[in-house]
């Protein structure tokens, strides 16, 4: 059997990439985070359509999400920052609960996203 590898993408094919940190509003405390992605799915694919969620390549980064600050990631295409944000705002409930959906800002690598915008100011 021969044993051949697949060659890696060269960088400049690959699908450039932002991470976009964002924040929760809610009443109550969130600390589930795969009802926050859940939410964040509904609205992208109400606002965008299938396609266009495809498209912008959306990956709600669970690992990321703190409960604590009700701050989390999502791993975006370049060229779909804006259309994401913009599906954020017409996210308004997490399961039962009211909830606001702001963003907080965008990096392309995501130990400088996690150091500006994940973590407590002060």
């Amino acid at each position: 059997m021969i044993n051949t590898k697949l060659k890696p993408v060269l960088p400049s094919l690959r699908e450039k990439k932002r991470y976009l940190v964002f924040e929760v509003i809610s009443k109550e405390r969130i600390n589930d985070a795969n009802r926050v992605s859940s939410a964040i799915w509904n609205a992208s694919l109400q606002f965008l359509g299938q396609l266009g969620t495809a498209k912008a390549g959306i990956m709600v980064l669970s690992n990321k999400w703190d409960s604590k600050l009700q701050r989390g990631a999502i791993k975006v295409s370049h060229r779909h920052v804006d259309a994401v944000k913009a599906a954020l705002i017409f996210a308004n409930k997490i399961g039962n609960e009211d909830a606001i959906f702001r963003s907080l800002g965008v990096s392309g690598i995501l130990r400088k996203a996690e150091n500006r915008f994940l973590k407590a100011a002060g």
